[in-house]
């Protein structure tokens, strides 16, 4: 089974907000086997920083720390008991490893993290968390050596940019003409005309909405597709049109 933590966000673009009003016990979704791109490696012991969400990671090792007998510290940061996800679970885990730090939102009160940095250790670093949190860990890591810290950074993708343009694309199969505005998106405009696609993410990080590119010069905004691959491929949810139409099949 997989335990997922889903922060739910009331301005952004309605992922997470569906995950906590759409979803009901009992119903089906599909997934994707999981990719970790932010491995555990193996040390004598570990420092595990997290902020807010950004425990959903965290917990997974400190579980297979604990498992394994190996000597951690947990510190996770939060703004108040309200908004801290798995207290109690990791209170149990951890014990006496365990540093939970409430700043009610207020910069005065963040936690000091310079003892734990002020001399580098042979610990492995490993730092989940928001921008704030993770610019001062990285900024107080500067004179550790660089393989000891470890980030999992989440962020919100800029799917629109400032200098975007309106461009056209062409869908062969549908036998249609459409112009994506600059604060649309393909696949927006795809939706926006009663044309079905399938998309998950829509920030160009899960490769659901691949579709194949018949031409085109193509602005590849995903991080998923192999160089090798953007010829002939696009990812509809964020990638543009650097000039010209992009014919489409679809």
């Amino acid at each position: 089974s997989y335990t997922i933590a889903v922060k739910r966000e009331t301005v952004s673009r309605g992922g997470s907000q569906s995950m906590h009003t759409d979803l009901s016990a009992g119903d089906s979704i599909n997934i994707e086997p999981p990719q970790n791109d932010f491995a555990l490696v193996s040390a004598d012991r570990y420092l595990l920083i997290a902020g807010g969400i950004g425990i959903t990671p965290i917990y997974a090792m400190v579980e297979a720390l604990s498992a394994a007998n190996k000597p951690f510290q947990l510190i996770y940061c939060t703004r108040s008991p309200e908004h801290t996800a798995y207290g109690k679970e990791l209170q149990q885990l951890c014990g006496n490893a365990f540093t939970l730090h409430h700043d009610q939102g207020e910069p005065a009160r963040v936690y000091d993290f310079w003892d734990h940095f002020e001399s580098p250790g042979k610990e492995h670093v490993y730092c989940c968390g928001p921008a704030p949190l993770m610019e001062e860990v990285k900024a107080l890591s500067g004179h550790w050596p660089e393989e000891n810290i470890h980030f999992e950074e989440f962020k919100t993708v800029e799917i629109i940019r400032e200098d975007d343009k309106p461009f056209d694309i062409i869908l062969e199969k549908s036998n249609r003409k459409l112009t994506v505005p600059a604060d649309r998106t393909i696949l927006e405009t795809i939706r926006d005309a009663g044309i079905k696609t399938t998309s998950s993410c829509e920030s160009g990080t899960c490769g659901t909405c691949r579709t194949r590119l018949i031409s085109g010069e193509v602005d590849h905004r995903d991080m998923v597709l192999l160089d090798e691959e953007k010829e002939n491929q696009i990812m509809i949810c964020i990638s543009r049109a650097n000039t010209g139409d992009l014919i489409l099949d679809l």
